[in-house]
């Protein structure tokens, strides 16, 4: 029998390929291209311009460190706003602090989001019912232009690499307004590519932020299926230096909202040592950064 394969095309010269049980979906929607398949190893894939955006075997890891750790670092987020994440998993996650009085999701591609949750169901689960939870297809950037400010404590940006449709997410202007809505502890992250292939995107998108919050830094997480070794994850804050922080005060907000002993990857002791960077990822920093 010959087995059917599908590579990954974010780079020239190295990637990954996954062998295929079945194509479950292949569709260009008006944004971009969306595959959707059952791999032998990973279980169910998503890719989006031939980019492996999320795979069932291992996105707790990604989900949990781009939601537990701004939310554990918050003293008490209630009102969230997610950018992008339109398989559900970062809503799924946000929703599960009980600190959370309402969470937004802004999606550009609402095909992304019909198809999660009619070919990936168990990374949302039952996240898009919850009446905590309102879902927007529609453009996170004019979103974030017209809200309100300090409306939100916590912006979670999980966008595609700053190329295509995810390329306005990395702007001064998205930055600058992101600062004005999120009130006086506000928090964002955004992913930040795998610095070992992509240290510009760190050092860029960190440079950026730094023009507006007083704390800018980075941690880190080990997701499989991001060849090329640690993800990096961008976070600045208004308030409180996010790289200085302790284990007993995470574990205290973990217990206190039911969540703690809950997850696969995230752990209080893994969202402290998450900052202690490697020089070859540190570097890329900003020098003003804490």
């Amino acid at each position: 029998m010959i087995k059917t394969w599908v590579e990954e095309t974010l780079y020239d010269h190295w990637g990954q390929r996954f062998s295929v049980v079945q194509e479950l979906v292949h569709t260009k929607s008006p944004f971009q291209d969306i595959l959707i398949f059952e791999s032998e190893s990973h279980g169910r894939v998503l890719m989006l311009d031939g980019i492996v955006q999320i795979t069932e075997r291992d996105e707790f890891v990604y989900q949990e460190m781009l939601t537990h750790v701004p939310l554990f670092t918050h003293p008490y987020p209630e009102k969230v706003l997610i950018i992008g994440a339109g398989d559900g998993g970062v809503l799924r996650r946000v929703l599960e602090h009980t600190s959370v009085e309402k969470a937004v999701m802004v999606e550009i591609d609402g095909a992304v989001v019909d198809l999660s949750k009619q070919y990936l169901p168990s990374i949302a689960q039952d996240a898009w019912n919850d009446p905590r939870a309102e879902v927007i297809i529609g453009d996170g950037i004019d979103y974030v232009t017209k809200a309100a400010d300090g409306s939100f404590d916590v912006i979670i940006v999980d966008s595609t690499d700053p190329i295509g449709v995810g390329e306005v997410l990395f702007t001064d202007s998205f930055y600058q307004h992101c600062a004005r809505v999120l009130s006086s502890h506000g928090i964002i992250v955004n992913q930040c590519g795998v610095p070992f292939m992509q240290a510009d995107e760190l050092r860029e998108t960190s440079l950026r932020r730094a023009r507006f919050f007083p704390y800018v830094s980075a941690y880190v997480a080990a997701v499989p299926t991001y060849v090329g070794g640690f993800m990096t994850l961008g976070i600045a804050a208004k308030r409180g230096n996010p790289s200085q922080q302790f284990v007993a005060a995470v574990r205290a907000r973990a217990c206190a909202r039911g969540i703690e002993g809950n997850t696969r990857y995230w752990t209080p002791e893994i969202h402290v040592g998450a900052f202690n960077l490697p020089p070859y990822i540190a570097c890329h920093l900003p020098q003003t950064a804490s």
